[in-house]
């Protein structure tokens, strides 16, 4: 059975690496958010508020990796 330590640095993997897929998706998925009429002429905030929820994935995950290894 794994540890709490060992699998908190495994869930800092998987942090990071579903926030670099935020990343990779977001300049995909903006042409079907603009298509939704209610979001079309928020499409900034929208953009803006994915980037943020990436940004603090891929944070959460590098600092349960940093605290693993401290």
């Amino acid at each position: 059975m794994m540890d709490k330590k060992k699998f908190t640095f495994y869930y800092g993997i998987v942090l990071i690496a579903v926030g670099l897929g935020v990343f990779y998706r977001i300049p995909v998925v903006m042409p079907q958010v603009a298509a939704i009429e209610f979001f079309s002429n928020k499409l900034g905030l929208v953009t803006f508020c994915f980037y943020v929820l990436g940004f603090f994935l891929v944070a959460a995950g590098a600092i349960r990796i940093y605290n693993y290894f401290k």
